[in-house]
């Protein structure tokens, strides 16, 4: 015999199985061989899925550092009474006026048609008035504008001393006024004017700037008696 044993294997009848799939029709073996892969085509499509998803999706945005308070106010009040005391309990400053609005990023107040009342350490009163203040958190500084008065009271009606402009700076803790624009000054029967002025009460001192008038009414002395 010349067939060997690999000519032998060749003529070998194919097994039942795929002697089945070649009667098969072809889109139905298509079919078969897909479904065979079809985990492996699932896998690739996951993996497609999640690079596409990594490319597309936006990249986290830097740590924003928080934005500063805007000067907006937080709260007003209208018709308002506002009272400030000392650690011992004391009233220290009393504000009285049409409108107040609070500014958080400056801890300022701004007040319309403002009256103040401060009480110093010895019980001493200072009044103040203006169209429009703005102060600080705790009343102690208090910037007037228009029609500005201070009036510092006294036991005697010639110590009562009065500051007028449109402009003042009071630093009601320090008890100093200061200005910039003209400004009237009257205690007793004296008046003053300037173009600024610098007071320190603790220092018993009125410095006056710029040009400067000067008025003062002699006291009127009581009849001699008979």
């Amino acid at each position: 015999m010349s067939d060997t044993l690999d000519d032998l294997a060749v003529l070998a009848p194919a097994p039942a199985t795929d002697r089945r799939r070649l009667r098969l029709p072809w889109h139905l073996r298509l079919l078969e061989a897909a479904t065979a892969y079809l985990p492996v085509l699932l896998m690739g499509a996951l993996a497609l899925g999640t690079w596409w998803l990594v490319n597309v999706s936006p990249a986290p945005e830097a740590e924003r550092a928080p934005m500063p308070p805007r000067h907006e106010p937080d709260y007003t009040m209208q018709r308002f009474t506002v009272q400030r005391f000392a650690a011992d309990g004391r009233l220290r400053v009393q504000i009285d006026g049409a409108e107040l609005r609070h500014y958080p990023d400056t801890d300022t107040l701004e007040i319309d048609s403002p009256r103040i009342r401060a009480f110093g350490p010895d019980g001493q009163v200072t009044l103040a008035s203006a169209i429009r203040a703005l102060a600080n958190g705790d009343g102690s500084e208090v910037q007037l504008f228009g029609s500005a008065q201070v009036v510092r009271e006294a036991a005697r009606p010639q110590d009562v001393l009065e500051f007028r402009s449109e402009f003042l700076h009071a630093f009601l803790s320090a008890e100093r006024v200061r200005s910039h624009l003209p400004v009237w000054v009257r205690q007793g029967g004296a008046e003053l004017r300037a173009d600024g002025m610098e007071y320190d009460n603790l220092a018993h001192v009125v410095e006056l700037k710029g040009r400067q008038r000067a008025t003062f009414v002699p006291r009127v002395r009581p009849p001699a008696a008979p």
